[in-house]
This record gives C-alpha cells, sequence and structure tokens, in this order.
C-alpha cells in the first residue's frame, strides 16, 4: 500500500515537471480552442506607423502649442480673519496671459482682489512674483508684472468682427489643473453685468467649458489670437462649468490697458450726476413728462453736468424707506441714443473717453431741451 502511494506521488510530480519544463517554451505557437472546439489561432492587428490626424485635429495640436508657453497659472495669497486663530492666508487660483517680452500680464481681478502676495507660474513651472500695474475693478480686469526671462506674448485680435458659430478656444487652469485646453462655439455675443454689478458690452458667451481657475485666461479663435478673456460662468448654483460662459471682448480690454499703462488707473468719463432711473410707473406718480428716463437728483459742484446748465432736484421725498430728491430734470438721451435707466448711461459713455462732448436730451417739467456737455473723469476706480 505505501509502494503505491509512492508510485502515484513519483507520477504526479513528473507529470508536472514536464508540464512546467517543456511545453510553455514555444509560446508563439500556442493555439486557442473556440467554443464550438475548433481550433484557431490568435491574430493581433497593429498599425505600423503612428496614426495620422485630421485637419481639424492638426489645427486644434497647432494653437495649444503655439499658445500655451503664454498662458499662466495665478496663485493669489490674501489673509483673511478667522474667529479661533485670527489672520489666516487663504488661497486662490486663477488664469492669465502674457502681454510683451517685458512681462506684462493680463487676467481678472477679481483673481488678485484683496492679495497680499502674487505668484504666477509659466508653462515651464517656473515661479515669479508678480506686481500690480494696475486694475479696473468695473471691467474686473487686472494687469500685472513678472520679472522673468524668454517670454512669449500672445497675440491679440480685434474682436468687433466675431460672429455666433465661431469655433473657439479656451486655455488656463481649471481646478488647478494647469495647461487645459477646452473648446466650443461662440453661442451668443450680449450685455452682461459684470461682478461689480456694471454693465459689460458685447459680452462674449461660448459653450466652451469654462471652471473656476479658468477665470483670466484666453478665449482664442481658430488661428490662436486672444478674442477676450474669460471671466463668468452660469453654474445654474453649481461651481462648475453648465455649458455657458462669458468672456470679456478684447477689445474692451485694449481700451482699459492703455490707460492702465500710461496712467495707472482707468480714466472713465462721468455726467457728474447723482441720478435715479424712472421707470413708467414712477413716472406716472411723479407725473414726469416721459414714461422713463433718469432723475437727476443732485449735480456734482464744477462737474459736467453742472457746467452745462444741467439742474438736480430741490424736493425731499421717500421711495419705500430710501430718501429721494424731485424737482431735477430727467434725463431721456444722450447723442440720440435712449435712456432708460443708468445702465444706459454706463453703456455710451463706455464708448468716450473723458474731454469727449455729448449732446443731453432732458426735460425740465413738461419743457424738453437739450444741452452739450463736456465729460469730465470719474475718480471711482483704482489707483
Amino acid at each position: 500500500m505505501k509502494l503505491r502511494r509512492l508510485v502515484l506521488i513519483v507520477a504526479l510530480l513528473g507529470g508536472f515537471w514536464l508540464l512546467t519544463t517543456h511545453l510553455p517554451n514555444r509560446l508563439d505557437r500556442m493555439h486557442l480552442w473556440s467554443v464550438s472546439g475548433s481550433r484557431s489561432p490568435l491574430a493581433l492587428t497593429e498599425a505600423h506607423a503612428a496614426p495620422a490626424f485630421d485637419t481639424e485635429e492638426q489645427n486644434n495640436i497647432a494653437v495649444y502649442k503655439r499658445v500655451l508657453p503664454s498662458v499662466v497659472n495665478i496663485t493669489s495669497t490674501a489673509m483673511k480673519f478667522d474667529f479661533f486663530y485670527g489672520q489666516v492666508p487663504q488661497q486662490g487660483q486663477g488664469s492669465g496671459f502674457i502681454l510683451d517680452k517685458a512681462g506684462h500680464v493680463l487676467t481678472n481681478f477679481h483673481v488678485i482682489a484683496d492679495a497680499n502676495r502674487i505668484e504666477v507660474m509659466l508653462s515651464d513651472k517656473h515661479h515669479y512674483k508678480a506686481k500690480i500695474v494696475g486694475y479696473d475693478r468695473v471691467h474686473d480686469l487686472a494687469l500685472l508684472q513678472i520679472d522673468a526671462p524668454g517670454l512669449q506674448p500672445v497675440t491679440l485680435s480685434d474682436s468687433s468682427g466675431i460672429e455666433v458659430g465661431q469655433k473657439v478656444y479656451a486655455i488656463g487652469n481649471p481646478f488647478g489643473l494647469s495647461g487645459t485646453m477646452t473648446r466650443g462655439i461662440i453661442s451668443s455675443i450680449r450685455s452682461i453685468r459684470g461682478p461689480e454689478g456694471a454693465p459689460i458690452e458685447d459680452a462674449i458667451q461660448t459653450d466652451a467649458a469654462i471652471n473656476p481657475g479658468n477665470s483670466g485666461g484666453p478665449l482664442l479663435n481658430s488661428r490662436g489670437e486672444v478674442i477676450g478673456i474669460n471671466t463668468l460662468i452660469a453654474t445654474g448654483g453649481a461651481e462648475q462649468s453648465s455649458g455657458i460662459g462669458f468672456a470679456i471682448p478684447i477689445n474692451t480690454a485694449k481700451a482699459v490697458l492703455s490707460d492702465l499703462m500710461r496712467y495707472g488707473r482707468v480714466r472713465r468719463p462721468t455726467l457728474g450726476i447723482v441720478s435715479l432711473a424712472v421707470g413708467p410707473d414712477l413716472a406716472d406718480q411723479m407725473g414726469l413728462a416721459a414714461e422713463a428716463g433718469v432723475l437727476v437728483q443732485k449735480v456734482v459742484p464744477g462737474g459736467s453736468a453742472d457746467r452745462a446748465g444741467i439742474r438736480g432736484g430741490d424736493q425731499q421725498a421717500y421711495l419705500g424707506n430710501n430718501p429721494i430728491i424731485l424737482g431735477g430734470d430727467l434725463i431721456v438721451a444722450i447723442d440720440g441714443q435712449q435712456v432708460a435707466d443708468t445702465a444706459d448711461i454706463s453703456t455710451i459713455l463706455e464708448k468716450h473717453q473723458p474731454g469727449d462732448s455729448v449732446t443731453v436730451t432732458f426735460y425740465r417739467g413738461r419743457k424738453k431741451m437739450t444741452a452739450r456737455l463736456t465729460l469730465s473723469e470719474g475718480r471711482e476706480v483704482n489707483a
């Protein structure tokens, strides 16, 4: 009995040795058995060369390679007060792009707002401390500068000729993921309200995926030229892309940059008035001569409206709990363009500079009048 067990064990060990040392040495001749029992070889088809890119893919790759060295990642550090720990640093991230070899970088103001320290990272992962040259809260733009060698500036396009349906690209750092490119089309061109509540005319609406961290990055045409600065997203309550993003037109930025480079601030024209927007219901209650317009409550002494003879009110009243002054002139048009609220005035003045002259149409009581007014400079924006 013991001899039989010993013979069986030796036979098993011998069979195992035969299987593991002789059969696997020619795997290239191995055959697979199909479910039906027929034998067929395993044949793999491989490309003999790298796959060719189609025309659209080639353009995508070309735009990315051309513009990526010009796009930067911006980290801003602000000191916030914590009840338990006192002042603690908080960091925010955004994007920007290089304007010239002198190191000027354009981004959104909200990316660097309240920052004590700003750091710029280039596409080659080198980090540089940035200083603020100037900013414009109203248009949500900021101009920074870094001291770095071998910078590659972007090419700025003319945003006046853009069309709905045009293909666009966005390159930035969404959620801190540097060097990310998305693409889409221009979905619409419309006026929107910026972060400060001021109107941004001809803002570019796009369905290219724009997420937190894309702010301040370039929106590009199919040639890789900058047509806008990504600034806002419609989230529907979620802090991520919903397919509706907005960019500031690059032509708007060019006008702001000119002032920032020359004066260190934006020279914005003003009428020199304190005003109240009046709609049909309110105009009817006040007995005004027009259904809508901007009621002049006060004029700034020595300002544009004051010098042109436009009058403020002299009758104290309340609109709800808010005190207002009635009896002033009601502005209904500037240079022939209808004015229904203060946003209309901002839109019209956006196309002018301090020192320009405009014609203001207004009612004084029931009498319609006009006055030629030289715009003065508003001082509400940055140092």
